[in-house]
């Protein structure tokens, strides 16, 4: 039998093994079929957006989570702030001995100082001032407790002065936990206090920075960032508040690389991010012949607001929820790989790289039993296959 009668025997087998051939996964063309991408009764479809500029820009443009959103701009109290539980402790003096607070002898002259036994503040926000009964000092200054405290004195002590000093900080305190040396309450200073110095003050995170991330409640919100973030970007190392939570949590952040990948397995990553190259890499590169290169995909769930501008035409059911997207990279273009290192890979997302075309000719040519070496072996096919 002739070459030119054997090739429309060896196309036909070829186009036929094809859809019987064992893949690591879809192809390239599978991702552009019509019928794959569309809503059904059966399946939810996808959107297929290209990574251009436009995408990116996209991506880059919902923003990230940044603790200068729950008040970046706030540098602590310039002046300490006494509160419910803190233990306060009172000089009173006056300007004449006989008073009511002398401690020398009678008819002694000159100003006499005495001290009031630490107090700590009640729930109802005051403490006792011999003579003066209860004053009121939670939420005031040091130097707004003393003028109240003189004022509560009045035609009582002679010219009284008062100095008032906290003994113990509770209720301008910071608590840190989780994976630090020593978790406990951090009184704030009045210079004020950022994140980084109270961790530092809790004996410093127990795991690596790439494996650590910071989380603050505040005020009935919550946020998270990277460690390494927090360290790198000044600008998300605020200040403290009190009664401020802050908890470290070791995490590590994977995703799953599939297809014709140098492994196909869960990919951990730095909790300060990876973009789309790096990962890539991570994952063992693009297998020379085995790989396409233009069919480099990740597939993500995105929120339907952002899906929307992707592919305005697509159909979304719930405008509240999330919907199937594959950001398709082709590599073979070198504009391609310096966006790649401006696209995030998030955590549980799928990379998935698909085969070359020529690996389907390669498994054909498998199961028929034959090499690439020969052409003259195409007879043999034949012969095996005609009687």
């Amino acid at each position: 039998m002739t070459l030119t009668r054997l090739l429309p025997l060896i196309l036909s087998l070829f186009l036929g093994a094809c859809t019987i051939l064992p893949n690591q996964g879809p192809t390239t063309a599978a991702f552009d079929m019509e019928e794959n991408r569309t809503p059904s009764a059966t399946a939810e479809g996808f959107i297929v957006a290209d990574l251009t500029p436009r995408t990116v820009k996209l991506l880059e443009g919902r923003g990230a989570p940044s603790f200068g959103s729950l008040g970046g701009a706030y540098r602590g109290a310039g002046q300490y702030r006494i509160g419910v539980g803190d233990a306060v402790s009172v000089s009173i003096w006056e300007a004449n001995g006989g008073g009511l607070f002398a401690t020398g002898a009678p008819g002694a002259s000159g100003s006499r100082a005495t001290g009031i036994p630490a107090q700590v503040v009640e729930r109802d926000g005051a403490i006792t001032i011999p003579y003066a009964g209860r004053v009121t000092v939670a939420g005031l200054m040091l130097s707004e407790a003393e003028a109240k405290i003189v004022e509560a004195l009045q035609g009582k002590a002679i010219e009284p002065q008062a100095i008032v000093s906290v003994n113990q900080n509770v209720s301008n305190t910071v608590t840190v936990t989780g994976e630090v040396v020593n978790g406990r309450r951090i009184p704030l200073t009045q210079a004020g206090d950022r994140i980084l110095d109270v961790i530092a003050a809790a004996g410093g995170a127990r795991s690596p920075t790439d494996e650590t991330v910071v989380t603050l409640s505040r005020g009935g919100h919550t946020l998270s960032i990277a460690m390494g973030k927090l360290i790198k970007n000044p600008s998300e190392n605020i200040y403290a508040r009190a009664g401020d939570t802050i908890t470290v949590v070791r995490e590590v952040k994977i995703f799953t690389a599939l297809g014709a990948t140098g492994r196909n397995t869960l990919v951990d990553f730095p909790t300060s991010g990876i973009t789309l190259e790096k990962a890539v890499a991570k994952a063992g590169g693009l297998i020379n012949v085995l790989s396409d290169p233009g069919g480099v995909f990740l597939l993500r769930r995105e929120h339907a607001s952002l899906a929307r501008k992707l592919d305005p035409t697509f159909p979304i059911a719930n405008p509240n929820g999330y919907v199937n997207v594959v950001y398709r990279a082709n590599l073979r273009d070198p504009n391609t790989l310096f966006l790649a290192k401006r696209f995030d890979v998030l955590e549980d997302d799928i990379l998935y790289v698909s085969g070359a075309p020529s690996t389907e000719l390669q498994k054909f040519l498998t199961l028929v039993g034959l090499g690439t070496d020969s052409v003259n072996n195409l007879s043999l096919v034949a012969s095996r296959l005609t009687p």
